[in-house]
């Protein structure tokens, strides 16, 4: 944690990956975020293997730094419970249908009556106003509708990105929506309604660089940044693995061409003329893939390194939590959990010179903050794992 938002009160009434990363990002920077779970529990707490129920991997990793209040919102008294809240909160933000949060009496017309200055984020699939905008939506479904999916096909076959981008990207969004909203408040003493759709953010976030020539009117080409779409464009392999050599600038090309000894292209207008060697880029990635089996991963990463080209191997999940940088600038920790015992922690990854690091908070038990927040106690059997419990199987999201 980062005592940056120390007093912002945040009630966060999201699931899965979505909303519980956006308010993540506010828990890692200081904010008291409560999370409000139905008495069922959230639904990421059973996805993927586990030592207790309820208290699976991703629940664990998503959650940290935030507190657990159980309630049912279908009852009259415990809604109202949540209503008293909404009195003293600086921010509430779900991941609900509009009409599933207007069923609960939870919009922001109702909220907003009970705290004008209160920064209300709806996150959802789609914007409102549009005619998706009561439907459902999960990370696969945005990812094939934002053109991700057809971007990431190989041979004319869509392929979801193995990893659950659309929930993150837009969770990254809220964050910084949130945060934004809170500087106005600041300013004018007022809160607002911030709404962030899916769909939106994902689209937006892929068409940064592809929508390319269709940012003219008329178009001067399709949209689609040739480099990113370049068939050739993928690690490379080495004599023992994959790698990624990446020559970027004109003088990086110069340089690894003169050094694998291709001067004919290393003097090449290919090369040297940035417009052409953006139509020719197929061409000059195939010389990298044809130069790359003849050296082993790590003499081209000491080479290349010392020539001042970009270069990396190629990790898999598990070289990861081995790699040297990683684990020399702390990205992650052994933490011990009061029910889930040792865990290994993944580290808030930005670092602020004026806001020293605080103690983590563990990912809470379900409804183990009701006391101190409501002042009312929950059975102990509601919030206590069962100590055998072990949950192997996987879940989909």
């Amino acid at each position: 944690m980062r005592a940056l938002l120390s007093g912002v009160r945040v009630l966060d009434l999201t699931t899965v990956v979505l909303g519980p990363y956006g308010t993540l990002m506010l828990a890692d920077l200081g904010a008291e975020v409560i999370k409000i779970e139905s008495p069922a529990g959230e639904i990421c707490r059973d996805i993927d293997a586990s030592r207790h129920a309820g208290m699976g991997p991703l629940f664990l990793n998503l959650n940290r730094n935030k507190k657990s209040v159980m309630l049912d919102l279908k009852q009259a008294e415990e809604r109202a419970a949540l209503l008293r809240l909404v009195e003293s909160a600086d921010v509430f933000v779900h991941n609900m249908r509009p009409g599933a949060i207007r069923k609960l009496g939870l919009d922001y017309a109702t909220l907003a009556g009970l705290n004008a200055k209160l920064v209300y984020c709806a996150a959802w699939g789609f914007g409102e106003d549009g005619p998706y905008g009561n439907l459902q939506a999960y990370d696969d479904v945005v990812q094939a509708a934002s053109g991700l999916a057809a971007l990431n096909g190989q041979d004319g076959v869509p392929r979801y990105m193995p990893t659950i981008i659309a929930d993150k990207v837009t969770g990254l969004y809220a964050a910084n929506a949130i945060l934004a909203a809170l500087l106005q408040r600041e300013r004018t003493g007022a809160g607002q309604f911030i709404e962030v759709p899916m769909l939106e953010c994902l689209t937006a976030f892929v068409l940064v660089e592809h929508l390319s020539g269709a940012t003219f009117d008329p178009p001067l080409a399709p949209p689609g940044y040739v480099r990113m779409l370049a068939p050739e464009r993928r690690p490379h392999r080495a004599k023992d693995g994959y790698i990624a050599i990446l020559p970027y600038m004109t003088d990086h090309w110069v340089r690894f061409f003169r050094h694998i000894g291709r001067e004919d292209l290393a003097s090449d207008e290919i090369v040297l003329d940035p417009q052409k060697r953006s139509r020719a880029i197929g061409r000059l990635y195939a010389a990298v893939a044809e130069a790359a089996p003849l050296k082993t991963r790590a003499e081209w990463f000491a080479e290349l390194k010392a020539l001042e080209i970009p270069c990396m191997p190629v990790n898999t999940l598990e070289d990861l939590l081995a790699n040297e940088h990683l684990n020399a600038v702390g990205m992650f920790r052994r933490i011990e959990h009061p029910s889930e015992g040792r865990l290994v922690s993944v580290d808030f990854p930005v670092r602020f010179s004026r806001a020293p690091p605080l103690a983590d908070r563990p990912a809470p038990r379900l409804g183990q903050d009701n006391e101190e927040v409501l002042g009312k106690r929950v059975d102990a059997a509601a919030v206590e794992p069962a100590p055998e419990v072990r949950r192997d199987a996987a879940k989909p999201i």
